[in-house]
């Protein structure tokens, strides 16, 4: 009997005992420098399942962005203030050896908690998504030219030449080469072009513009040449002058002759940022 009761003694202590909470061996999180206007690289690298496990970072991602990382959000699946799309930070963390995917998130997660202060709840609410339809008129945009293969260059082996910085246009937009594509911005001018665009990849572009799902409802089903400028109205390449452009909806509609529509899609799990300080702490 001593030992039985020793025995759940033992296990009930075992049990009593708090988990380790899940940390970065180190890490740094701190404000990026001021965006001057120009070109801005927006990324993150590393970790496990990545060519480099032991160090994670991000340079130049909001508090919205890491958030959406660390909790594995989709889109439109966060409620933040404004400032936490327009800040940015450049995180630096040496991750322990042989740390899993699930520890790695928990991690980041305590990361974020512990520096920014956060306070964060689940609710459900709508969910919000847009059907891309044709819009009165018909379509503005031509079909794709066809692809002329081309004969292979005698210095095909040599190293290419460094991409060329890109220039504004006369409105300010960014230029591409003649025939190529891009997604790009200048001072808040955005410009995608894509020469053999699909009706479902220009949804999918635009619901990462609009962090809502877009869903391609045109019943176009060829290749199409899409050139699509607007002025961006938030976050950190915002228009850097009052010079009027289109937003995003209207140039859908009056570049390319399509309409978002805005509909419902059921409720979802919303993570809310009930609070968090501007200032990450403990660098």
């Amino acid at each position: 009997m001593m030992r039985l009761l020793s025995a759940v003694l033992l296990v009930s202590a075992c049990y009593a005992q708090p988990q380790t909470r899940l940390e970065f061996e180190a890490a740094s999180v701190k404000p990026a420098p001021p965006f001057d206007g120009g070109s801005i690289t927006m990324r993150c690298w590393g970790g496990p399942g990545s060519t480099d496990p032991g160090l994670f970072r991000c340079e130049n991602f909001s508090l919205s962005n890491l958030l959406n990382w660390a909790f594995e959000l989709g889109a439109n699946d966060l409620s933040a203030p404004d400032w936490a799309q327009a800040a940015l930070f450049n995180l630096d963390a040496r991750v322990p050896e042989g740390t899993t995917h699930d520890q790695f998130r928990q991690m980041f997660q305590n990361l974020l908690t512990d520096r920014f202060k956060l306070v964060v709840h689940r609710e459900k609410r709508e969910s919000l998504a847009y059907r891309l339809v044709i819009a009165k008129g018909g379509p503005k945009f031509q079909a794709a030219a066809e692809v002329q293969p081309e004969e292979p260059k005698a210095d095909a082996a040599a190293t290419p030449p460094a991409p060329k910085p890109l220039q504004p246009d006369a409105d300010g937009y960014p230029a591409f080469e003649p025939g190529k594509g891009g997604m790009a911005a200048i001072n808040g001018r955005s410009r995608m072009a894509e020469p053999r665009a699909t009706m479902a990849w220009l949804a999918s572009q635009l619901s990462g513009y609009l962090h809502s799902q877009v869903v391609d409802a045109t019943g176009l089903t060829g290749r199409y040449a899409i050139d699509l400028r607007w002025v961006m109205d938030d976050g950190p390449s915002a228009a850097a002058d009052d010079t009027p452009g289109p937003t995003l909806g209207e140039a859908v509609q009056k570049q390319l002759g399509l309409q978002l529509q805005r509909t419902s899609n059921g409720t979802k799990s919303v993570l809310v940022v009930d609070h968090a300080e501007k200032i990450p702490a403990g660098n």
